[in-house]
């Protein structure tokens, strides 16, 4: 591939261009000065001017699978938002547990995850971290644990599925992985992984969760009817939702890709939202309902698709993959547990998805050496697992993390990145470890 190279203007090595941009984006990334859209699209846009690679290899490099999969479920869970279904499910969730702190901290947890991994993690957290908020306020007791158990458990939960996570999205996408195929292989041990995580949450913050009767007494107050804006809109949204995770499941064996029915749902949620409504009024839905798409996440995406091509382009990743090989001994068990292992560092101290979309080429390099693609698959559950697992291990480790952070600085209860740290750095290993545990009894012995 590398051959090919185009004219790297002033006769510069398109290599040190190419993994210069890439370092430099990656680093003013992590230093969270600027917007990390703006970041990647001029790091894709000095691609191609100082050329690295043409526009049209640029192009070709982004996955739309991707970038269709996110836009179509934004849209689905902006619509199904408004219905308030979701903040329903979570003043229900503490009422069933009698307004009882630790019994709350399980149940919003157990919901986060199960959410996460039908939404999204980042989605869900938006829809639960503030209901959290209002019960904590209700209950007289400081919501870090409440927050800090949810963060984890979206992170958990969004490694089950296709859609729960976007690293899985992108590993999907890009080594043709089913939903199916994620829910059959990576389901199973989300549950272990999330009792083990709950059992330690215990022993740090359990103990210390009380709250006087009357304060209870308020929760049980809450009328969860209340939360219920639209069921009209709430029964078209879970028939969508239905429909949708359905077609995931079975989109495989009728040659679909996820975005297509990600894409037709939204579309189908749209017109049965506006149905009945004038021009002007249909409009007026239309631009809100795109105004609440994430669009920062979905152009920092495109750009960084293409500032991998131009680093794939120049040769790297295919190096890297045979140097990686050479201190694994070309053995395949040590390769998979490196992959789990550097995944879940790494995606603990930079984003997940830079680090996802970085290593993607690299393993599909590997190919010639384990016997063809087909043998690679347990490598993608290893970085699958690293990835969103490893996004536990601090407040930048993935986007859900930082956007709990947000709601909690704005309720005036900061969460601090080392307190944060320091509880669920160790957490973090320990989900690495039961998955290590999980690789090697199902893939590898």
């Amino acid at each position: 591939m590398h051959d090919s190279v185009s004219h790297v203007i002033f006769g510069l090595n398109p290599t040190w261009v190419a993994v210069s941009l890439l370092l430099g984006v990656y680093g003013i990334i992590m230093a969270e000065k600027f917007n990390r859209a703006v970041l990647s699209l001029l790091g894709a846009g000095l691609m191609i001017l100082c050329g690295v690679i043409t526009q049209q290899q640029a192009v070709a490099g982004i996955d739309f699978n991707t970038i269709g999969l996110l836009t179509g479920m934004m849209v689905i869970v902006a619509i199904s938002q408004k219905t308030g279904m979701f903040q329903y499910v979570a003043i229900k969730s503490a009422k069933a547990v009698k307004g009882d702190p630790w019994g709350i901290l399980v149940m919003l947890s157990v919901v986060t995850a199960v959410f996460s991994a039908f939404l999204d993690n980042v989605t869900t957290v938006l829809l639960i971290a503030p209901v959290t908020l209002l019960i904590t306020d209700a209950l007289g007791i400081k919501p870090y644990p409440f927050l800090f158990a949810q963060i984890l458990a979206s992170n958990i939960g969004g490694t089950a599925t296709l859609i729960g996570d976007p690293p899985n999205i992108m590993i999907g996408s890009a080594a043709g992985l089913s939903f199916y195929d994620f829910l059959v292989n990576l389901a199973p041990i989300t549950p272990l992984i999330m009792l083990a995580t709950i059992i330690m949450i215990w022993f740090i913050f359990g103990r210390g969760l009380h709250a006087t009767e009357d304060a209870k007494a308020l929760v049980m107050q809450f009328n969860e009817n209340d939360a219920i804006e639209d069921v009209l809109l709430m029964k078209k949204s879970l028939f969508v939702l239905f429909a949708v995770i359905s077609g995931f499941t079975v989109a495989h064996s009728f040659h679909l890709e996820p975005a297509s029915i990600a894409m037709f749902g939204a579309a189908l949620l749209l017109l049965l939202q506006t149905w009945g409504m004038d021009l002007h009024a249909k409009d007026h839905a239309y631009e809100g309902i795109m105004a609440e798409v994430e669009w920062t996440t979905i152009f920092f995406f495109v750009g960084l698709f293409i500032i991998v091509t131009g680093v794939e382009h120049t040769g790297v990743i295919e190096m890297l993959a045979n140097k990686t090989l050479e201190l694994t001994g070309g053995d395949f068990n040590a390769t998979a547990g490196a992959i789990l292992w550097v995944s879940a560092i790494a995606s603990a101290l930079i984003d997940n998805i830079p680090f996802v979309a970085t290593m993607i080429p690299l393993i599909e390099n590997m190919a010639p050496t384990f016997g063809g693609t087909d043998a690679l698959v347990p490598l993608w559950w290893a970085l699958a697992l690293g990835a969103c697992l490893g996004g536990n291990g601090s407040l930048i480790g993935a986007s859900a993390n930082l956007i709990v952070a947000g709601f909690a600085q704005r309720a005036g209860h900061p969460i601090m990145f080392l307190q944060f740290m320091k509880h669920a750095f160790g957490l973090m290993l320990l989900s690495i470890v039961i998955a290590h545990i999980y690789l090697y009894l199902r893939y590898l012995n």
